[in-house]
């Protein structure tokens, strides 16, 4: 029997049929601002205020997830901060904001110092790749509700950045010819963990080291890659149609850009620990619909700017790859294959 991310916990389908409900409870509270309008709500990689003066406020919170449990196998708390502050900036850049601040929320069953300085670390490494100042955070401690012998937590942020209107990145522009361009991940990111434990934590141990992959522990603790300077410079320079972050859902984010045929026929050959994932039973199309494969982020432009956008991409030491198309036929395909 094939494994899912499903039969590992988690129903990608319900949980969006959660997020629609969420959503319209959510819109019930739009107009309860006197001092700022809803720009763009529920339903991309982040929420858009305009605020005095014509400027736009986007907010976005995201955590690290079930990564933390690595870490705590491990014991090695540096990188997850890291993470955590990419799966923010890497979002919020997506509508095309700059990020300006942000906070951390760390959730604790006991009070190390020790370890909460290491992820701290982490978080300014994070924030320093990113250039956002952290300018506050928050510690709890909840012996009842983390549960653990040694050290639980979880680990959250949110990132706030500013944009005007002329800035503003949806998707709307994206048609039929754009090319997408693909930036290489620095392994699994911070998504489909919980599928990624159940089949390699089944036959490896944490601290196996494994052929072209290395210590199995060390590799899903990769950091997640922050992309926010390239896409920012490619934002002032390039005509940019469309961004996503790569993340839960995977190549099935596109959607939310626009509700348009998203093409992927060229896609790098996915990283070793990804080929050890689906040797355990998962599908192909369940991997591009759970994992990043390889790419992290997704750049839709015209053709003409493909070159470009490349050449900012490598002068930041990320690699990238013209990936695929858009189409007029509704859905995203890999290798001709529908995946939604």
């Amino acid at each position: 029997m094939a494994i899912t991310y499903k039969s590992a916990g988690v129903d990608v389908s319900k949980i969006k049929q959660s997020q629609a409900a969420i959503g319209k409870i959510i819109s019930s509270t739009h107009g309860l601002s006197k001092i700022a309008k809803i720009a763009h709500g529920f339903g991309h990689y982040a929420g858009i205020v305009e605020i005095s003066g014509g400027n736009l406020l986007a907010t976005h919170t995201d955590g690290v997830g079930t990564k933390v449990m690595i870490a705590n196998m491990m014991k090695k708390y540096d990188t997850v901060g890291i993470d955590c502050v990419a799966m923010n900036v890497n979002d919020i850049i997506c509508v095309g904001a700059t990020p300006i601040s942000f906070v951390d929320y760390i959730a604790a069953n006991k009070n190390d110092q020790k370890i909460f300085k290491k992820i701290v670390e982490g978080l300014a490494k994070g924030a320093k790749k990113a250039g956002v100042p952290i300018v506050g955070g928050e510690t709890a401690i909840m012996p009842d509700l983390i549960a653990g012998k040694g050290f639980g937590f979880d680990l959250a942020g949110m990132v706030v950045g500013l944009l005007s209107k002329k800035q503003m990145v949806l998707g709307n522009s994206i048609k039929s010819g754009d090319v997408i361009i693909g930036a290489k991940s620095t392994g699994l990111h911070s998504n489909g963990y919980s599928l990624a434990r159940k089949v390699l934590l089944s036959k490896y141990s944490i601290k196996d080291k494994i052929k072209g992959v290395g210590v199995l522990g060390n590799t899903l603790l990769s950091p997640t890659e922050i992309y926010v300077k390239p896409v920012l410079e490619m934002l002032d320079k390039c005509k940019i149609n469309g961004l996503a972050h790569i993340t839960g859902g995977a190549f099935t984010k596109l959607l939310r850009l626009k509700k348009t045929g998203f093409n992927l026929d060229c896609m790098p050959n996915p990283p070793p620990i990804f080929g050890l994932i689906q040797e355990r039973g998962v599908k192909t199309d369940e991997m591009y619909k759970t994992f990043n494969m390889g790419v992290g982020f997704c750049v839709v432009a015209p053709k003409d700017q493909a070159a470009k956008i490349k050449s900012i991409f490598r002068k930041h030491k990320i690699a990238s790859q013209e990936i695929g198309n858009i189409t007029n036929k509704k859905g995203v395909f890999v290798n001709s294959k529908r995946i939604a």
